[in-house]
């Protein structure tokens, strides 16, 4: 029973700031990497920001320089810092986590949060 909780998402005029977080629980034995995707209104879900356990990250081209992706280990929590906001930003933000689950000893399955929504509108 391993769930992600996400929090932060809302309306925005372009420009501004949010700050999503996303914290694991559960019955987890460890947690490799976690992310952030996306899926805009007529696309496919995307990468948006990945990070490992070691704070290594990778970012989508399109928020390079803009979005900022960090995690508390201790917590299970992940972060995404978002600036300068445009409406090309606008989907819906999905948590991701690679996790090792007490249930399954040895396998690294992926879990998913329920998505928190982004709307940039003026």
């Amino acid at each position: 029973q391993v769930q992600l909780v996400e929090s932060g998402g809302g309306l925005v005029q372009p420009g501004g700031s949010l700050r999503l977080s996303c914290t694991a629980s559960g019955r987890i034995f460890s947690i490799d990497d976690m992310g952030w995707y996306r899926q805009a209104p007529g696309k496919e879900r995307d990468l948006v920001a990945g990070i490992t356990t070691y704070l290594i990250t990778n970012y989508a081209d399109s928020v390079k320089g803009r979005f900022t992706i960090s995690r508390d280990n201790a917590k299970n929590t992940v972060y995404l810092q978002m600036n300068s906001l445009t409406p090309e930003d606008t989907a819906v933000y999905y948590c991701n986590a690679r996790v090792r689950p007490r249930a399954v000893p040895g396998t690294y399955l992926d879990f998913w949060g329920q998505g928190t929504p982004v709307t940039v509108s003026s």
